[in-house]
């Protein structure tokens, strides 16, 4: 690291997430919360603050008071030593509009780079699962000589079209020869015609160069103002564009199914399939790394808890992340990931699914391959994903994969006689850990396959409708 640069770290946060719906329509898409006790924010942070870079701006704008109070509750650091996280929202300090793009973003919020006077200038996303050591890309900037340089992770040739891509120098690797948006075929790298560089959004840049940069950028008028569409190919059309190849960084920790862990989580689907990386038990990304920890706002709930509930209906987790202050009272979880305060209520089911805070799941109630928003209360003998176009009359979104998806305090009607049995149907499943568990023992597997049977048997007469005289 070089310790004679100062550096000011960018983080870009005002996202608005369209494809994020509906679970950003109360907040910003780096406010959404993730892994159970963290928001997406919480891992560029984490990033950079590990990398010792803590002097920290955050610029939002779109609906950023859960990301604003976020910050200012977790976020704190010793001012003394001249070191913060600064939550900096749309000013208008030039012109009378609002952020035009990320360079504009940056653009508008100059004076903080004059204040803090820095020799180099980090700029990331707020709103990517990964870890990545930033001292390292810097030493790698300052060496090449270089104005800016693009972080980048190697994805397959088939997933161009989704991403920035990167074309490097054939005779010099660290060098960007091309900066293309999402183009139609690109082609792959010498060392892997398999892959290409995709951008990580993340950027560092000499100060100087970048402020000179944004601008030229402002007095143009064919330009989106956007930092990877507009400014990195400026520096490219420049000759003064380098590459770092994620795969060089080297986190400490970390192992090798999991050092180059990037997921964009931009849709639903990515997502909830970031989640299910999660749970896994080799996960493909490890939250458990102590060596480079993820920092959030911990939660003052009591631990979690599984108890058994009426008629003696086992409650417990399978394959799971279960946070603080969950309750899992005579329910079955499976394959899911649940946030703090959850309570998962008698003989109840949550297979393959997101629950985030304070999420009531009811008696009797089956919830499959779904993400609650925080507050939804599933009522007792509900179904949530187990009938796609149930889903979809009750308001619910679904994603062409199949996942429903539950807006913040999002009302869930009461079931009636034909919800009911189609829940009661899915109570009597084993669960798939315990199918594998006792696939080569059938006498052990006849008994579990009886005792689901009474559980569902007892579940069913919980829920509503189902009670018998």
């Amino acid at each position: 690291m070089p310790l004679n640069k100062r550096v000011l770290a960018i983080v870009l946060a005002g996202g608005e997430g369209n494809r994020l719906m509906p679970l950003t329509a109360d907040r910003a898409k780096p406010a959404v919360p993730f892994a159970g006790s963290y928001r997406l924010i919480d891992f560029a942070l984490s990033n950079l603050v590990n990398s010792r870079y803590l002097q920290i701006v955050v610029l939002t704008q779109y609906k950023s008071h859960s990301l604003d109070r976020h910050i200012s509750e977790t976020w704190r650091m010793s001012t003394q030593l001249g070191n913060y996280v600064a939550s900096v929202p749309a000013q208008q300090r030039v012109g009378k509009s609002w952020f035009l793009g990320s360079a504009n973003a940056i653009y508008q919020s100059l004076n903080l780079i004059h204040d803090a006077n820095p020799d180099i200038v980090v700029v990331v996303g707020a709103d990517h699962v990964y870890r990545m050591d930033f001292a390292q890309m810097v030493e790698q900037h300052v060496q090449s000589g270089a104005k800016a340089t693009v972080a980048a992770v190697r994805q397959p040739l088939s997933m161009a079209n989704q991403f920035g891509v990167i074309e490097v120098d054939q005779e010099d690797p660290q060098k960007i020869a091309a900066f293309v948006e999402k183009p139609a075929t690109t082609p792959g790298l010498a060392a892997d015609p398999t892959q290409f560089l995709a951008s990580m959004g993340n950027y560092v840049f000499d100060a100087d160069a970048l402020v000179d940069a944004l601008h030229v950028d402002a007095e143009r008028l064919d330009t989106k103002h956007d930092m990877g569409g507009d400014i990195i190919p400026y520096f490219v059309s420049q000759g003064e564009a380098g590459v770092y190849d994620f795969t060089l960084n080297d986190i400490p920790g970390s192992t090798e199914r999991d050092r180059t862990y990037w997921r964009d989580v931009g849709t639903i689907d990515s997502f909830y399939d970031a989640h299910i990386d999660l749970i896994s038990p080799l996960p493909v990304f490890n939250l458990y790394n102590s060596e480079w920890p993820i920092y959030t706002r911990q939660s003052i709930s009591p631990p979690a808890k599984f108890v058994r509930g009426e008629n003696d209906t086992v409650g417990t987790a399978l394959d799971s992340i279960v946070s603080s202050g969950v309750v899992i009272s005579g329910g079955v979880v499976e394959g899911s990931v649940l946030s703090n305060d959850v309570f998962v209520g008698n003989g109840s089911r949550v297979i393959d699914s997101v629950l985030m805070d304070k999420v009531n799941i009811g008696e009797g109630a089956v919830v499959n391959r779904a993400i609650l928003d925080k507050n939804v209360k599933v009522p007792a003998g509900a179904a949530i994903g187990l009938d796609h176009d149930l889903d979809r009359a009750r308001g619910f979104k679904v994603t062409e994969s199949g996942i429903t998806v539950l807006a913040k305090g999002q009302q869930v009607p009461e079931p009636g006689e034909a919800e009911r049995a189609l829940a009661a149907r899915n109570l009597h499943l084993v669960p798939n850990a315990i199918k594998a568990a006792t696939a080569n023992y059938p006498e052990i597997r006849e008994s579990v396959e009886q005792v689901a049977a009474v559980h569902a048997e007892a579940a069913s007469q919980a829920a509503p409708g189902g009670r018998r005289s």
